[in-house]
């Protein structure tokens, strides 16, 4: 994965791992950030179990950036306005699985999809090793 290196227009420098954070790079050393809100940010790597009440509503966090994880704390108007929180109703009182890694296809409940996300991580970091 390449590392890109640029003054952003407040002039901070910053080193980015991740090239799709760019919108459009202006010069070698000049770029226009773009943060992608449209994605959700990994919470964690392993999901949460809570325990949660019968005919309660919740609204697990979409987007990652709640400090409350795995609930909403309402983050995502300012730091991801395009993703919303997911609502649900447990029918009894129980323990589940909510996920942290937010990849799950079954949101808010944990599908396994965070084996990828640490998959993904081991190869970044032993790349990292090699390089």
């Amino acid at each position: 994965m390449n590392v890109i290196t640029g003054t952003m227009r407040n002039g901070c420098v910053k080193s980015f791992k991740q090239p799709w954070l760019f919108a459009a790079v202006i010069g070698p050393t000049r770029m226009m950030c773009s943060t992608r809100t449209d994605l959700p940010v990994v919470a964690a790597k392993l999901p949460f179990r809570v325990k949660v009440t019968g005919s309660k509503r919740y609204a697990w966090c979409a987007c990652g950036h709640s400090k409350k994880q795995p609930f909403c704390d309402g983050s995502h108007r300012t730091k991801a306005p395009s993703i919303s929180p997911v609502h649900f109703n447990p029918e009894k009182d129980c323990t589940v699985m909510l996920c942290g890694c937010k990849q799950t296809k079954n949101a808010p409940y944990c599908d396994g999809t965070h084996f990828k996300v640490i998959f993904q991580h081991l190869v970044t970091s032993v790349k990292k090793v090699f390089q």
